[in-house]
């Protein structure tokens, strides 16, 4: 992908991408009563995080009324290794398969959420999309968004959704990669021809000050830090759309230039493409990220902030 393949576009409508609590539980109100073959909400609850990954106690506990599990490990990756990272994208029939689990169908909707920020949840939004499927939002704020609004919560053990029908392709998104990856731009060569490549992760791992999961601390040369807090304020909602704008501008981000989301493994630079579709820009996903670069030695790797940061 060339430095002219990508630029700024006007920004996304929110309400096409995001929805707010008040109006996701106004839209599940309004189909309680419809027949079973009408189009539905599906509710996604991948509720996952770096230190816990699984999150079938929380979602036990405390979940929007009809959610289904989502377990990013099992269903939004393929098998972890060093080679690929340690969340790979997974294979297109085991996504379908998935997503029919979930009770999918093809003229439904799809609403995912998490346990905060949607830094999780944001990989669900990017994979169904790249499998063609595109009406999918995330919940703006998360579960503490609805919890904040008063809404209801259902607990204990979940019904097994009806199985969906749901056809899902793949490879309708861009996407980074080395070693040739099928249908996959070379990130070092995306970078050396002006693409903006920026790093999702904290700060501190991005100088390499700390590296708690890989094996070599630092980043890819030439990316740009860009952590994942920026895109949210205070109670873990999206900034608006201009404000985006201006903090992927001062990163370097403009029109004409193309760019790209890299992370630990794959997971949050989901959530920063969903920022930078809000600001008006198309993003490419590298989802090996720093957990495949970093397991191969021969490839370098920088450490301190960026020339000019």
């Amino acid at each position: 992908m060339s430095s002219s393949d990508a630029g700024r576009r006007e920004p996304a409508p929110r309400d096409a991408i995001l929805i707010p609590p008040a109006a996701l539980h106004a839209q599940l109100e309004a189909e309680r009563d419809l027949p079973d073959a009408a189009p539905r909400t599906r509710v996604l609850d991948v509720r996952w995080t770096l230190p816990r990954p699984d999150g079938r106690a929380d979602f036990t506990a405390g979940r929007i009324p009809g959610a289904v599990y989502v377990d990013l490990d099992a269903e939004l990756a393929a098998r972890p290794s060093p080679r690929d990272g340690r969340h790979p994208l997974p294979d297109p029939a085991a996504f379908q398969n998935a997503a029919r689990s979930w009770g999918i169908r093809a003229q439904d909707r799809v609403v995912a959420y998490d346990g905060g920020g949607n830094l999780a949840s944001a990989r669900v939004w990017w994979l169904l999309r790249d499998a063609g499927f595109d009406r999918v939002r995330l919940l703006d704020g998360a579960l503490p968004a609805w919890t904040a609004a008063g809404l209801p919560l259902e607990t204990g053990p979940a019904a097994t959704p009806r199985p969906g029908d749901v056809v899902l392709g793949s490879g309708g998104l861009p996407v980074l990669g080395i070693d040739g990856a099928p249908g996959a731009g070379d990130v070092a060569a995306f970078i050396a021809d002006g693409g903006a490549l920026l790093d999702a992760r904290a700060a501190e791992r991005y100088r390499g000050d700390a590296e708690p999961v890989d094996p070599r601390a630092g980043h890819i040369p030439g990316a740009l830090s860009a952590p994942t807090g920026g895109n949210l304020d205070a109670a873990g909602r999206f900034l608006p759309g201009a404000a985006l704008r201006e903090r992927f501008a001062a990163l370097g981000v403009a029109d004409g230039r193309a760019v790209g989301a890299s992370c630990g493994s794959g997971v949050t630079a989901a959530h920063e493409l969903v920022a930078l579709a809000l600001a008006g820009f198309d993003g490419a996903l590298y989802p090996g990220s720093w957990s495949q670069w970093a397991h191969r030695a021969e490839l370098p790797l920088a450490t301190g902030d960026a020339p000019g940061s």
